[in-house]
């Protein structure tokens, strides 16, 4: 016996299957605290280590490594989000990535740059910034900040 298409569950668009919904994220169990500090360091030494390797690759391959960076950033940024339930967890691999750049936009004493001021590198600093801002936004399991876990639901 077949049952009736409408008996099917409703399709659920791409980022919903992707991200889940908001439901979904707010519902999931937060880790212990330490647990979330340990991930607090790991995170922002990976997006220490993303912003290096970004900043290379970026570079080296002009219009597909600005993508590869751009997603490798926002990966690490919304990773940290999911994985420690606040927002504090996008804000600590943020905080890498941007020291990181620190470092990459001094010029050495030899005149050599990382980061030039050409559309590649500017593309990359502006849109990671813009996909760290809207990680460190998103709903979260938290209360409003950043870190503090809120009541229990």
């Amino acid at each position: 016996m077949t049952e009736p298409a409408d008996a099917r569950p409703p399709r659920r668009s791409i980022p919903a299957a992707v991200l889940g919904t908001r439901d979904e994220r707010l519902k999931e169990s937060q880790p212990p605290r330490a647990g979330r500090i340990a991930a607090y360091v790991l995170f922002f030494l990976l997006g220490f280590a993303v912003s290096v390797c970004g900043a290379f690759v970026q570079a080296l391959w002009p219009p597909v490594g600005v993508l590869l960076a751009l997603a490798a950033t926002g990966a690490t940024f919304y990773a940290g989000l999911r994985i420690t339930g606040t927002r504090l967890g996008a804000a600590a691999p943020a905080a890498g990535w941007f020291l990181a750049l620190l470092l990459l936009m001094v010029p050495r004493p030899e005149g050599d740059n990382v980061l030039w001021t050409n559309a590649t590198s500017l593309s990359w600093l502006f849109v990671g910034s813009i996909l760290g801002v809207i990680c460190a936004t998103l709903p979260t399991r938290t209360s409003w900040f950043p870190g503090v876990p809120g009541p229990p639901r």
